[in-house]
Order: C-alpha cells, then structure tokens, then sequence
C-alpha cells in the first residue's frame, strides 16, 4: 500500500480552502445634519444592522453649516471621507451634471412611483434619480392658538405679512419671555437665506433677473429685508442673529414664540409633547404672502433632506442598501411603531398621506402636502434659475453665505438694511460677472 507525502504547510492551505467563507464586513460612514430626523435615524441604526449583519454604519452628524462645507470639498476633490452623504435639493441637479453622484436603482419593492412628484422631480437628473429623500419639507406658518386668541386674534386661512405683523405685536409679552415672532437669523445659505430668498420672493422678488443681474437692491428685496428687521428688532426674541432652525425649534418648544414660520418638519416637533411644552397649543397656516394678489403658489420653498452615494464610492452596492431601508415604506412603519405615526419622516410618499393612521395623528399634514404641491420651483420668464430659497449654481453656495452675513449684520444692528442689501448687490454682482453669467 502506498502513502502520499504531504507536507504540513500543504495540510494546512487544504484546511484554509475547505473551511468555509467568511463574510467580509463592509462599513459605511454617512455625513450627516444633526436635525431631529436624523438622530432618530441614527437610533435606529441597529435594527438596519441586525438585518444586515455585514454592513456597519459610521455616523459623522455635523451642524448644517458645516456638513454643507464638509460633503461639498469631499465629493469636489474625490476625499473619498463618505461613503454616504446627506445633500439637498441644491445639491442634487448641479452635482448629478458634474457626474459626482452614482444613480441610484432599488428594486420594484421600492416603488419609487410612490414618492411624491415634487420631491422626486427635485431629485431626478436626466430621468434618473440620484438622491432618495428621507424627509421632504416646504415653508408654514407655527402659530400658538392660545396666545391668539388671548389677544383677540384669528389666523386667516392666507395670511399676509401685514397681519403677521400686527399679530407679532399683539402677542409679545416680553415681561414673560413670549415674543411675538421667531425667524431665522443665522447666516448661511440654507439658515438665514433659505427663508430671506423665500419672503424675498413673497414680495415679488428674485436672486437674479431674466439676464442674471443680482437684485438685492430691489423693491421686493428692500421690503422683506426691511419688515424682516424691524419684526425681529420689536418683537423677536434676544440674540436672534445666531439662531437657525434648530434653535428657534428649541425656543418655539419652550413656548416662547407666539409664531415661527419654517420648514414644515418642525411640526411633528413642536407637537411631541415629549420635545414641546406646548404640543397641544399649536396651528397651522401657510407661509405669508407680500403681495396683493394673496393667496399665492409657486412661493414655498421645497427642500429634501436626501441621502446620495458619491460616485468614487467602491460600496456602492452596501450604500445603496442602507439608503434603500432608511428611505423605504418599511423604515416609516418602524418609527411609528417606535415613536408614533405623528413622528415619521414626512414629505416624500403619496401613501403616507392616504394613510388614515398618519393623518390623524398629525395635525399638520394636510397644511404639509399642500405647501410641498404648492411649491415650484422651476425657473419662469422673470427667473432664469431653478428654485425659491436658494439659486440651482454652483456659485450660489459662496454667494449666499456671504450675503446671509451681511443680512446677519443688519438684523444685529451693525449694518443699516440699505448698506447690507448694497454690498451683497456689489458682492454679487463680482461674482456672476467672474463666472460669465449674462454673457452665455
């Protein structure tokens, strides 16, 4: 009988190739904004884990401003520092044209059919979509019924900014820490900007002309600067320059404002009364108008906070399931059985609306979808550029962060309006020059 040599070494590659494979882990970090939304996500983290058990998930949670600056250089100089990035409707059409993004393809299961048009159309470049929302959001009116009707006040069904103005006035009791009003201060172009470049256009006004010539010296631009100012100054509450979403959300909570107008994602919020100490004192209306022919459409902004795979990404497959489950009717089902239907990610599928479940746990859906439907953001004969808030360029990123400082310095007072509206025309006017805007 004959034997084999074999040499230890050998037994032990023949023992490596019949032991079976071992999964390799893929871990993702995600950039993402530090709104309320978001950290919930981040909770529920390991239920995604626990269904896929090779993915790890790294979260980098930045402060709005921030992530915009942190996500915007990585994806330009391929960092490669996220596999997963938290963008916006801003983000999505500019960068999708520089091939930056990776479109994404779920299956049927999906049904991305089911987002709502607006938000999907915002998301969408050359018939693909390249960012899937995890919450949509347009522009309403938060107001305290109590202190309304203390007052002797009813919230019409289409306020204008004149009677916004008036009920600021009537509600402030500073003597008690209520303030009348509560807007956005903090400089940057999705903070302070986001909602001047709305009330701006509230008044008839836009970033640019037809021919790309800025307008901040405007008649449009000067009123709503102007009121903005003089509200805040009167009626709003100390320290206001350097408050942003999150912040009047935390004063609006406390019960300190008697009205805030904002995204519509502050609704679940403030009506939580785990978050609010005011849940059940709240109503709804839609965002003001400037302009006479009152009610308007078309003015509300439309944002998505989405989540978007670089197109440098080497997982894409593992990025592309983890969006897949934040954003899917599943996801939506646990938070409600988590936390209740009231606080499900809002503003991105037509079934949650014609869900009775979520309409009536949320008083505020309906004044939602209408402000998401309302809004349209497409450029027109007067506005050569897509969107409301914000200028679908490059070069409005730097353009409005720079002119929401100047408009910070005017609600703080170290600037006239006239001046700050002045230098962010002159700023403005450098910039699109440089880049050729009105010669193309």
């Amino acid at each position: 009988m004959r034997f084999s040599m074999i040499s230890a070494g050998a037994l032990s590659l023949l023992a490596f190739a019949a032991a079976p494979a071992v999964a390799q882990t893929t871990t993702l970090t995600i950039g993402t904004v530090n709104n309320s939304d978001m950290i919930r996500m981040q909770g529920l983290t390991p239920e995604f884990e626990k269904q896929h058990p090779n993915i790890k998930i790294n979260w980098v949670t930045l402060e709005e401003n921030i992530l915009r600056q942190r996500v915007t250089t990585d994806i330009a100089t391929k960092g490669g520092q996220f596999d997963i990035m938290t963008i916006g409707t801003y983000e999505v059409p500019i960068w999708a044209k520089n091939n930056w993004l990776a479109p994404l393809k779920f299956d049927d299961s999906y049904d991305v059919n089911d987002l709502l048009p607006p938000i999907k159309n915002a998301l969408t470049y050359n018939d693909k979509l390249y960012a899937a929302p995890f919450y949509g959001e347009s522009v309403m009116t938060l107001y305290r019924k109590d202190l309304f009707q203390k007052a002797g006040l009813t919230m019409p069904e289409h306020p204008t900014w004149d009677f916004i103005a008036k009920a600021a006035k009537a509600t402030t009791d500073k003597s008690k820490g209520i303030y009348g009003i509560c807007l956005r201060g903090k400089p940057g172009w999705g903070e302070n900007m986001a909602f001047l470049g709305n009330m701006a256009r509230e008044f008839g006004a836009n970033y640019f002309d037809a021919n790309w010539k800025p307008q901040f010296e405007s008649e449009g631009w000067k009123k709503a600067v102007n009121l903005y100012v003089d509200l805040m100054t009167k009626y709003g509450p100390p320290g206001a320059a350097s408050n942003g979403f999150n912040e009047n959300l935390s004063l609006f909570g406390q019960g300190k404002c008697a009205m805030w107008i904002d995204a519509t994602v502050a609704a679940s919020f403030v009506t939580d009364p785990k978050q609010s100490q005011v849940p059940d004192k709240v109503g709804f209306a839609p965002a003001p108008c400037g302009v006479k022919d009152c009610p308007n459409k078309g003015e509300n902004w439309l944002w998505a906070w989405s989540l978007a795979i670089p197109a440098s990404s080497n997982k894409k497959d593992a990025a592309e399931t983890f969006i897949a489950w934040a954003t899917s009717k599943e996801y939506t089902d646990l938070v409600a059985k988590k936390d209740g239907w009231a606080n499900v990610p809002p503003g991105t599928r037509t079934s949650l609306y014609k869900n009775d479940k979520y309409t009536s746990a949320a008083p505020f859906a309906k004044e939602t979808l209408n402000a998401i439907q309302n809004a349209d953001p497409a450029p027109t004969k007067d506005k050569p550029y897509y969107g409301l808030q914000f200028a679908a360029i490059p070069e409005f990123q730097g353009l409005g962060t720079a002119v929401g400082q100047q408009m910070a310095a005017a609600l703080s007072g170290s600037k006239s309006v006239d001046a700050a509206l002045k230098a962010s025309q002159d700023q403005a006017e450098r910039t699109m020059s440089r880049a050729g805007y009105g010669k193309k």
